[in-house]
């Protein structure tokens, strides 16, 4: 089953054919308080009939970022007919910083630099429910640029779910080895689903990446960890690298498309040696008819050896296997595959998107020295109501497991 989904992910990025060409119909500027609109469309050098490209958003962002006239930059794409796929919406959303505005007059003025005492703080609530963990709450304070443009310093907080606390400084560049660089210290508390058991977690960690191409992402994470868990604690330190394939557009809605991501790490045990992981997860998005799109996903986790009881993967629930409680089993190697029929039932130019889709699921899990072809696969079937919009995603599913009985499963994230 995993051999032939990840045929067909293969035949998908391989064997289809090229879209006709892609045109921008409309160019759509918002949150320019003090630019005005005719000069950040100059800035970004689009205009209205040139053709869309892979790279058109790649380019247009860097353009408005390397002028520093805006503290935040981000390009969109949107269809502009349901009819006709090859037009498209730019849409362009700056950020012109801190503004002064005269109530009597209604007037913009431009900011007045020097007259601030102390960092600019940024308020960002975060909202969570991770299936099998609960709903988590919180915010994230941030201080904008404190090392220089495109540097963040961020702080943030979480309860309920997942009790997490942390502090993140990362920055962007347009040259070196690391398109980004981000590192951080954090702690934090949640109950794993399985042995019902608060994991309480210490960590340290710096992460680079490098942009390859617009398609192409990879990157390497070194950490250093502590784990209490039961009655035990434990320190590890991770190294590894990640690698990442993406040509979806529209990640809300991906349409003729492929995502693979394949990453590998060392976990170096203080008492108890060493042991690899590795991780493929391949998905692929199938236009049909209409906005009718039909997306098959095939993951796999494992390690060289058993890993701790805190490490190890889990099944079910939103995650991999749909009508099975989430942390229904745990092991040392975890394969699963999915299909799902995704229906929008809403036009692509509403702000949000409301669909339905039905989806059956397929996976195992099992311990270091048994085999995958010995192993009996759980399925489950069932449907989904969704609707996502910029910074929400709600996703409510209904399935039944096969011997298992039917659940109901519901995430969310919110994030600004």
């Amino acid at each position: 089953m995993i051999a032939s989904l990840w045929l067909s992910l293969a035949l998908v990025g391989a064997g289809a054919q090229a879209p006709p060409s892609e045109v921008v119909a409309q160019i759509s500027v918002h949150g320019n308080l003090l630019t005005p609109e005719e000069e950040v469309v100059r800035l970004a050098g689009v205009t209205v009939g040139m053709p869309f490209e892979a790279s058109t958003i790649e380019q247009v962002t860097s353009r408005l970022r390397a002028t520093r006239r805006f503290e935040s930059v981000e390009v969109l794409k949107r269809f502009a007919s349901i009819a006709d796929p090859t037009q498209i919406i730019l849409v362009i959303l700056v950020d012109d910083g801190h503004v002064d505005v005269d109530w009597t007059t209604g007037a913009v003025k431009a900011p007045r630099f020097g007259q601030r005492r102390g960092p600019r703080l940024k308020y960002m609530p975060l909202l969570d429910a991770e299936d099998g963990y609960g709903f988590s709450y919180g915010v994230q304070v941030a201080v904008p640029n404190p090392i220089g443009a495109r540097s963040r310093l961020s702080f943030p907080l979480t309860w309920g779910g997942e009790k997490y606390a942390g502090v993140q400084l990362e920055k962007d560049f347009d040259r070196g080895p690391f398109t980004h660089v981000e590192g951080g210290t954090s702690i934090s508390r949640r109950e794993n689903p399985f042995f019902h058991e608060d994991d309480d977690r210490r960590r340290a960690w710096i992460r680079g990446q490098r942009e390859i191409a617009s398609v192409l992402r990879a990157g390497g994470t070194a950490s250093v960890n502590h784990a209490s868990f039961f009655d035990g604690s434990d320190s590890f330190s991770t190294i590894g690298g990640d690698v990442e394939f993406d040509t979806r557009v529209d990640p809300v809605l991906p349409r003729n498309a492929v995502y693979a991501r394949a990453a590998w790490d060392h976990l170096s045990f203080k008492d108890a040696g060493g042991a690899n992981r590795a991780t493929l997860d391949g998905r692929g998005y199938i236009g049909l008819v209409r906005q009718t799109v039909l997306a098959v996903r095939a993951l796999r986790e494992g390690s060289s050896r058993p890993l701790p009881s805190y490490l190890k993967p889990l099944l079910g629930g939103m995650a991999n296997l749909r009508g099975f409680k989430a942390g229904s089993a745990v092991g040392d190697t975890l394969v699963s595959a999915s299909a799902e029929l995704f229906v929008p039932l809403t036009s692509p130019l509403n702000v949000g998107r409301l669909g339905v889709s039905g989806f059956i699921d397929a996976a195992t899990i099992y311990n270091k020295g048994q085999r995958l072809r010995d192993q009996d696969f759980e399925r489950g079937v069932g449907g989904s109501v969704w609707f996502s919009a910029a910074f929400i995603r709600v996703n409510l599913a209904v399935a039944h497991g096969i011997g298992a009985g039917t659940r109901v499963h519901f995430g969310t994230t919110v994030s600004f």
